[in-house]
């Protein structure tokens, strides 16, 4: 989530005392609203991994996104009149990376990574949001964001070549930790989105922009679900279709439509660097399913957690 810039502060004259403003006190219910939060969206990653028990990762993928666009479609139908159809190409262009393909490649990373690692290496959001800003929308680079990318994609690095998948090994037997290259990639991809909204699509309400851009990528993927997978087919004759279908029902209720109204309200009652925190707060949750369903966790696990959190922190800080 990008952080919202300061306001510009404006020297007062020598001869004029200035009292210094109270501190900002960041009420109870905004401490309740971020642990919400992160629960929710640091449970997604084990709901993923619960669906795919019986779906495949294009399955889980395209069912996630069209329960979540089924779910906004009313707000979708009440705004898309007020949007300037100029801004429709960039609704597509945000659908499309931000959510329909990381969908699928997070399903497909969850198939031999670990859900738990799969929480940490997400917060690289934060990262390639700041590069994508620098390289396509001529964000300025400093010495301390530089330093954060660089911290993030070592955390990575050590996570996959040194900590291992912690999932389900290959079928030759061998754990296969490059398949959170995936999630690299979808984490790229809301890179992109973040800036895309934050320079394309703002004066939006963010509630219009997401059920609009699911609105555009939702027909698509509830095409494909229902005529290009065995889904229906799976509900109607595998035992336990049903409850997987109810946690990626559950995993596209909660973490694009719960998730959203809470982060907009978090906003409103605490600051955006507060409710930036939960960045922090997800890898931490998920890595807790991931350990209560009996995924593995080592020291090096832990340290490239830690590496892409520094950086992370390092990343909010320079901004």
């Amino acid at each position: 989530m990008p952080t919202a810039p300061a306001p510009a502060v404006t020297a007062a004259p020598e001869t004029t005392p200035v009292a210094s403003p109270p501190p900002h006190r960041t009420p109870a219910s905004a401490w309740v609203l971020l642990v919400t939060l992160a629960t929710i969206w640091g449970t997604s990653f084990i709901l993923m991994k619960k669906g795919l028990v019986v779906f495949s990762a294009l399955e889980l993928g395209a069912t996630r996104v069209s329960v979540a666009a089924l779910l906004l479609l009313p707000f979708a139908l009440r705004h898309i009149g007020r949007v300037e159809r100029s801004r429709f190409k960039w609704l597509v262009l945000s659908g499309v990376v931000g959510t329909l393909i990381p969908a699928f490649l997070f399903a497909y990373a969850e198939t031999r990574l670990a859900s738990g690692l799969a929480g940490v290496l997400n917060a690289l959001t934060a990262v390639f949001t700041l590069v994508v800003g620098a390289a396509l929308f001529g964000q300025k680079l400093t010495g301390l964001r530089v330093l954060g990318i660089g911290l993030g994609l070592a955390g990575t690095v050590v996570l996959m070549l040194l900590g291992g998948s912690g999932g389900d090994a290959t079928p030759s037997g061998e754990s296969n930790a490059w398949y959170g290259l995936y999630i690299v990639l979808a984490t790229l991809g809301y890179g992109v989105s973040v800036n895309v909204i934050k320079h394309h699509l703002h004066g939006i309400p963010s509630l219009a922009v997401t059920g609009l851009l699911l609105l555009f990528i939702g027909g698509p993927a509830l095409a494909y679900l229902l005529l290009g997978t065995e889904f229906l087919h799976k509900l109607a004759t595998v035992p336990g279709a049903w409850k997987a279908f109810g946690y990626i029902a559950l995993l596209a209720t909660m973490s694009t439509a719960v998730a959203m109204v809470l982060f907009n309200k978090l906003i409103q009652s605490s600051t955006a660097l507060f409710a930036a925190s939960n960045t922090y707060l997800v890898p931490i949750m998920a890595l807790g399913w991931g350990l209560l369903d009996g995924e593995q966790f080592n020291l090096w696990h832990l340290l490239g957690m830690l590496i892409i959190l520094v950086s992370v922190a390092i990343i909010h800080r320079a901004k």
